[in-house]
């Protein structure tokens, strides 16, 4: 090796020297140095000062001084070249495998040494620039490079995979959504790495869309397009990967839509038939009858009833219990109560059990033995409860009967119906003495059909079979009373549904038009669940446990497992302490469903109106706010509020009026009045 080639450890003027530039190593010739400091000429002909201490450590080789700019610029060419073509020879990896065991840190002639016997300082410079590129393998920490170990080197490879996705998903995606916004059918094609990752960001964003670790990168993406609540619906609506109308409500819930959640559980599921089928006594001969909707498949609730001579009743009320064989400690467990409720909407139903047992197994299928916990309760006349008791038994509907049909019999006089009927109208005007508030506003029925490819929706008011609706729901609020009655007599621990609030007695009755439920909802509290039995002032009784609803309902499932373990084995399933740990997490659950089930049909509704803006829509007063006055629509059941200069200063709740929209966007939830219109004057219009 040549002295000019050797490397220099204190280099001073006409010496070749590197160092570290955005993060390069630049290459440049020492023109002076005083004190400690340098004046540069570098390989791109830019003069520059610069501390010794910032040279990489690999100076050399030293020349002459004061050489034309010329000479200088060649020498500096030949030097760059040579020790580029060197660095494509080295491989890193290679190197770091040698030095597994070896050292754990060294300088680049070190590592130089491996390769050459006696390296010239453009080799030892041209391993130093390797090694600096490597940076998942080994840590520049001048003048030495850790040799990183294994862990740490499967940690940056991941970092650094990650960051080269995030730099091509940021340059390459975005351009990418741009397209797709502003002509989705000429947006072109993705790699399908990049693809992938976007489709990915895009869900993420959809699910949470405030998600922190993805905010910097969507900032990015999103650049130069509308800022819109719902971007990231709207681009995968656009690039076809959710359809239009896609319900992004059940992804922000986490709730899984449909029975697909259910195919990881079957093992336990056929375990629990088995249970089931070994343990289910013989059925009983109560010729049990179920009303429900003619599309309800999960039949949770059935009865008898009768009159008794001089007056009075005997009822019967059957509820499933599909807690029978049931496994708490179960992976089968855990997804029912993350699911929490089955999920009703006009597109469809989502049940909370999987549908195997949920919408066969357990439900109320006349003709098939059924385990079920029994109500048995005497009442007089009025609807006081005599006597009461409730088992757990085997039984077989009669029958499976739709609220039509129900409606037919009892209208005929048929003595099991009819007897229910008026059993309900006792028991209604007793809550009501007792102080019940009773809401009672006929809510649409949404329909959806497909009309030249677009969803067109439908409101159909539909007041069908009252008579059978009230004495079903009746019965299941005599059921939920008896249950809490049961418990406290028992000391069973259950879940309650309370509502302690103190109403003016003016509050109670039955409330029918818009403005008089608005301003009585108004002052409800809200409906908790606790473990003590409190009031439910809404409903008139002094204790209120929901158990109606086992199939649906994982509160109703609950404590359904807590009276039937009381019945079969003298012990409550769980004590108050157990079941008060499980409520954060079940409300938590309750009111993520809570909101799809909420907002989802809100989210049609708005639809229907929007497909009928060219008509005008009945509305009641309901508040005067001030600067703004709150309608009712009844044939929405929807609220809106309008400017109060649009409706005149005499303005005062019950007013009937027609408001006609401008603007209304189902899916950011806007609605708003474009003119209030005089009723009179709107059907003359």
């Amino acid at each position: 090796m040549s002295e000019t080639s050797r490397l220099i450890r204190h280099p001073g003027p006409g010496c070749v020297v590197e160092f570290m530039q955005s993060n390069q190593p630049v290459l440049a010739y020492v023109l002076e140095e005083q004190s400690g400091r340098l004046r540069l000429l570098t390989a791109s002909k830019r003069e520059t000062n610069l501390a010794a201490s910032r040279l990489l450590p690999w100076s050399g080789p030293a020349g002459r001084e004061n050489l034309p700019k010329a000479e200088i610029e060649a020498i500096l060419k030949r030097h760059a070249e040579r020790r580029r073509e060197i660095e494509h020879r080295i491989d890193p990896l290679e190197l770091w495998e040698l030095a597994q065991g070896e050292v754990t840190q060294a300088r680049a002639e070190w590592f130089a040494s491996m390769l050459w016997q006696d390296p010239d300082v453009d080799q030892v410079a041209a391993m130093g620039h390797a090694l600096i590129a490597r940076k998942t393998h080994f840590k520049f920490s001048p003048p030495e490079f850790e040799v990183l170990e294994k862990d740490k080197v499967e940690t940056r490879l991941a970092e650094a995979e990650r960051a080269r996705l995030r730099e091509k998903l940021a340059s390459e995606g975005r351009e990418y959504l741009r397209r797709l916004w502003d002509q989705p059918e000429q947006a072109g094609e993705l790699d399908e790495e990049t693809a992938a990752k976007l489709r990915e960001l895009l869900f993420t964003r959809l699910r949470e869309p405030g998600d922190a670790e993805t905010e910097s990168l969507w900032t990015e993406l999103k650049k130069g397009l509308p800022d819109h609540a719902h971007l990231p619906l709207l681009l995968a609506q656009r690039w076809g990967l959710v359809p239009a109308h896609y319900n992004y409500l059940l992804d922000q819930a986490g709730y899984a839509w449909g029975d697909g959640w259910s195919a990881e559980h079957m093992a336990e599921v056929a375990r629990i038939k088995a249970l089931v089928g070994e343990s289910l006594p013989a059925p009983e001969a109560t010729p049990f009858v179920s009303i429900d909707s003619a599309t309800t498949r999960d039949i949770d609730d059935a009865f008898v009833c009768s009159e008794l001579p001089g007056g009075g009743f005997s009822v019967e009320v059957a509820l499933a219990c599909p807690v029978l064989g049931w496994d708490f400690s179960s992976e089968l467990n855990a997804a029912v109560l993350d699911r929490a409720t089955s999920i009703y909407l006009p597109e469809g139903a989502s049940h909370m059990l999987p549908e195997t047992l949920g919408t066969e197994f357990f439900s109320l299928k006349a003709g098939e033995p059924r385990p079920s916990l029994v109500l048995s309760a005497t009442l007089d006349a009025e609807g006081n409860v005599s006597s009461e008791q409730v088992r757990f038994a085997c039984v077989r509907l009669a029958e499976n009967v739709c609220y039509e049909a129900a409606e037919a019999r009892i209208e005929s006089a048929e003595p099991l119906f009819a007897a229910g009927w008026r059993l309900a109208q006792a028991l209604k005007k007793r809550r009501l003495a007792l102080g019940a508030v009773i809401i009672e506003r006929p809510e649409p029925e949404i329909e959806l059909r497909q009309e030249d490819g677009e969803t067109r929706v439908e409101l159909v008011l539909k007041d069908e079979a009252p008579k059978a609706k009230l004495l079903v729901s009746e019965l299941m609020i005599l059921a939920n009373e008896a249950v809490a009655r049961f418990a406290a007599a028992h000391t069973v621990p259950l879940l309650y549904r309370t509502q302690d609030v103190v109403l003016p007695s003016t509050f109670c009755g039955v409330w029918t038009e818009p403005h008089e439920i608005y301003r009585v909802v108004k002052q409800f509290g809200p409906t908790l669940t606790e473990v003590e039995p409190r009031p439910h002032r809404g409903l008139g009784l002094a204790a209120y446990s929901s158990i109606t609803s086992p199939l649906r309902r994982y509160l109703d499932f609950l404590n359904c497992a807590q009276v039937f373990s009381f019945l079969t084995s003298g012990q409550p399933r769980a004590g108050r302490e157990e079941l008060a740990a499980l409520l954060p997490r079940l409300a938590a659950r309750n009111e993520a469903a809570g909101q799809i089930q909420r907002f989802r049909p809100r989210y049609w509704k708005l639809l229907y109106l929007k497909q009928n803006m060219a008509r005008d829509f009945p509305a009641v007063v309901v508040e005067d706010c001030g600067n703004l006055v709150s309608f009712s629509l009844p044939e929405v059941q929807i609220f809106v509020r309008a400017p109060k200069d649009m409706v005149g200063d005499k303005v005062a709740p019950g007013m009937r009026f027609c408001l006609r929209f401008g603007r209304i966007d189902p899916l950011t939830n806007e609605l708003r009045v474009a003119a209030v219109l005089d009723e009179e004057a709107a059907r003359a219009g």
